[in-house]
């Protein structure tokens, strides 16, 4: 059975939807899910399995799901340690759940050499039980940055391939997936690509609703019949926008990414810098030559203006709280008026007034007038 359309793996289902079967089958419906993949084993191990209740959690959801008209796929995690064991736990979830295909997730574990050969022996068996259930791999991205991970012994018994195209780190989620189907273009075993996207997050990292959207047309774009997501667990819970923008997008017709939000003006720029601490953002908002012009003191490069902001920020304002006031002006020439507080000195400054003249969108230079008052009470 070929899937189409958009599609989420399921890693742990009392983490989706509380492991409730209704509610699950309700939202995918709700998202336009053609298809789900649900962790069924790892190892030689049954999984989604309550252990409290001696209950498998799994038929519940699959009746559900296929009730709905969604097709229901297994995925299991391998090691290679027990390829036939492994291999034999996969067929078995398979039948009993009578599920419509099955996904090997296999990975770094298989990069060690001689592991050909286990990979061998898994999908051997795993394709005499299996002889009429689709069968695919996930795994890396780019087999250039993998040359050790035994290829042909997985994708020879495959009939599709389910890269993971987790643009972690960056947000291009496009160019990362045209890269991938080009990859494997020349591979020996060339099977028919439904690549994995990112919804989930990775320490500062996470990806945007843009980067789903590009991600989603361009596998369209590519005529891939369809695409999946890592995971319904994390995105529903803590991405909800990714979440929002994958449910929202129209297989059949391809969502226009978001307008990319208006650049920043100079002064607001500044404003910014000055609320971040950020010296060195601050000296390189000026052109190389660019001049700072204040009463009693003129300031000019960016060695001057670093050191001048260091201790302005660190010394005179150490907590402080800036904010623009108003700004006017056209061209190369904006004027501006700002307020700042320091609770901790109990300074601040009510009447910032300055005058910036700019080239090629950097401040050429700046003339600044405002007083310092200690009228606050210090913060202990």
């Amino acid at each position: 059975m070929s899937l189409t359309g958009k599609g989420y793996y399921i890693w742990k289902i009392p983490s989706v939807e509380g492991g409730n079967p209704t509610a699950i089958r309700n939202v995918a419906v709700s998202a336009g899910l053609s298809h789900v993949l649900i962790k069924v084993a790892d190892a030689d191990r049954v999984y989604n399995y309550d252990t409290i209740r001696n209950l498998d959690l799994v038929p519940a959801v699959a009746r559900e799901l296929k009730n709905a008209g969604i097709t229901v796929w297994g995925w299991q995690y391998i090691y290679g340690e027990n390829p036939l064991a492994e291999a034999r736990k996969a067929i078995q979830r398979v039948k009993e759940l009578n599920l419509e295909g099955f996904v090997v997730n296999a990975e770094v574990e298989f990069k060690a050499a001689g592991m050909d050969v286990a990979a061998r022996k898994y999908m051997t068996e795993l394709r005499n039980g299996l002889r009429n259930i689709p069968l695919a791999l996930s795994s890396f991205r780019f087999p250039s940055y993998h040359p050790q991970f035994p290829w042909d012994a997985f994708l020879e018994f495959c009939d599709v391939n389910m890269p993971q195209v987790y643009w972690q780190g960056a947000h291009n989620a496009d160019a990362q997936l045209k890269r991938t189907v080009s990859e494997f273009e020349s591979r020996r075993f060339k099977r028919p690509i439904i690549p994995t996207g990112a919804a989930y997050a990775y320490g500062d990292w996470k990806p945007t609703p843009n980067d789903v959207i590009a991600f989603l047309n361009t596998a369209r774009s590519l005529k891939l019949s369809g695409a999946n997501f890592w995971s319904w667990d994390y995105a529903r819970l803590k991405l909800p926008d990714v979440w929002r923008a994958i449910k929202d997008y129209s297989w059949s017709t391809p969502t226009p990414p978001a307008p990319a939000p208006a650049p920043l003006e100079v002064p607001e720029q500044y404003i910014a810098a000055l609320n971040a601490k950020d010296a060195v953002r601050l000296a390189t908002i000026y052109t190389g030559t660019g001049v700072r012009v204040l009463p009693g003191k003129t300031l000019q490069g960016a060695e001057a203006l670093l050191i001048y902001y260091y201790n302005f920020l660190n010394v005179d304002f150490p907590d402080g709280v800036f904010t623009l006031t108003g700004m006017s002006g056209s061209g190369n020439t904006r004027q501006f008026t700002w307020t700042a507080v320091s609770p901790s000195t109990g300074k601040q400054i009510t009447n910032g007034n300055d005058t910036i003249g700019m080239q090629d969108g950097r401040i050429l230079y700046h003339y600044s007038y405002f007083t310092v008052t200690e009228s606050i009470p210090h913060s202990v």
